[in-house]
């Protein structure tokens, strides 16, 4: 986790998580994106163990309360959520369509 830019020492708890786009640019305007949003975390949620107990999606950022459940790390599960997210938002961008 040295790569990491905050430590969650308690990886099994809930947490209140923000994630805000790029010079807070209005993305989630668009459906396309939203549903990168809502499928990512659908994803997390069935395979890599991400229980979501809420989340608010406005046009530049999205709420959340996550918590991983036991035997995972909520700090991986974030990471490759927004590692999947970025590219998949980036590359619709590009392609006009989702991947």
């Amino acid at each position: 986790m040295s790569g990491d830019k905050y430590f969650i020492r308690e990886q099994n708890f809930p947490h209140y998580v923000t994630f805000t786009v790029v010079d807070w640019v209005d993305v989630f305007t668009h459906l396309r994106y939203r549903q990168i949003i809502t499928d990512s975390l659908t994803h997390c949620v069935d395979k890599k163990g991400l229980t979501v107990w809420a989340w608010c999606l406005m046009s530049n950022h999205l709420h959340a309360v996550l918590q991983a459940k036991e035997g995972h790390e909520l700090s991986g599960i974030i990471r490759d959520f927004k590692k999947h997210t970025s590219k998949a938002i980036v590359n619709t961008n590009r392609t006009g369509k989702p991947p």
